[in-house]
């Protein structure tokens, strides 16, 4: 027998995970979806890092288009902490209705609200300690805000990411945080801007979670998903934007 005897009680560290995607292959899948969306943009609308966040929160179990429909008159009226706190959570949940949890939400949103204005100036905070200290904000939701509003490195997995990172086999994990930290770490660091934007918008309408469109995928030849139907890639063109209607009835196809 060879080696040192491990000690009883003692854990032996975890085998460092390797990605099965070459490190030239992770830089040809970006750089696709680089071209495919130079600068991609998140579906929810907004005006400012509150409506944002606000709408994220929102954005729970709800589509993107189903939220939009609700926030457009409700920031209308309150588009920052103090008319929103002003609001109050009775008339919150009046605008929200149409949401799912929308009793729940209408509080967190009125006591997120207050929050801000009692411990941040009336501010949105740019950390994400600050963040998840909020009602109704957890690691998801502060990771979209802070990308997406103050421009940092952040991997918001949502439900699209997290079965991307298993099926493609980018980034397998039982648990959303396990699948940030392996897509934060395989991503090369100058498409970490936008990358949680386009593994967002290719699993809504491409790599679709009961069937996957592989014929319209640009990144078919590259992809080592077990379910995949074909090696030949979709052609690479640049995608128009889509606005929310158009967003709701392409991603329900």
């Amino acid at each position: 027998m060879t080696g040192k005897p491990v000690a009883k009680g003692v854990k032996r560290a975890k085998p460092r995970w390797k990605s099965p995607y070459a490190e030239a292959e992770i830089e040809e899948i970006f750089r696709r979806f680089a071209v495919q969306r130079p600068e991609p943009k998140g579906e929810l609308e907004h005006v400012n890092a509150f409506t944002l966040l606000v709408a994220v929160v929102l954005s729970a179990q709800a589509t993107d288009a189903g939220v939009n429909k609700a926030t457009r008159a409700l920031f209308a009226v309150a588009d920052t902490p103090a008319k929103m706190a002003a609001l109050g959570e009775a008339r919150i949940a009046e605008y929200i209705r149409t949401i799912g949890l929308w009793r729940a939400k209408a509080k967190n949103v009125a006591l997120l609200s207050e929050a801000l204005l009692r411990d941040h100036n009336g501010e949105v905070p740019d950390t994400r300690e600050a963040l998840v200290a909020l009602p109704g904000v957890g690691r998801k939701t502060a990771n979209v805000v802070l990308n997406s509003a103050f421009g940092q490195l952040t991997m918001a997995v949502d439900t699209h990411l997290f079965r991307l990172g298993n099926r493609l086999k980018f980034a397998p994990g039982k648990t959303p945080e396990e699948v940030e930290d392996k897509l934060v770490r395989v991503i090369p660091e100058h498409y970490l801007r936008h990358a949680h934007h386009w593994l967002i918008l290719h699993g809504r309408y491409v790599c679709k979670a009961r069937k996957p469109e592989c014929p319209a995928c640009v990144i078919a030849d590259l992809c080592k998903a077990d379910e995949k139907t074909t090696d030949i890639p979709a052609p690479l063109v640049p995608i128009e934007v889509l606005d929310p209607v158009q967003a709701e009835i392409a991603a329900d196809r």
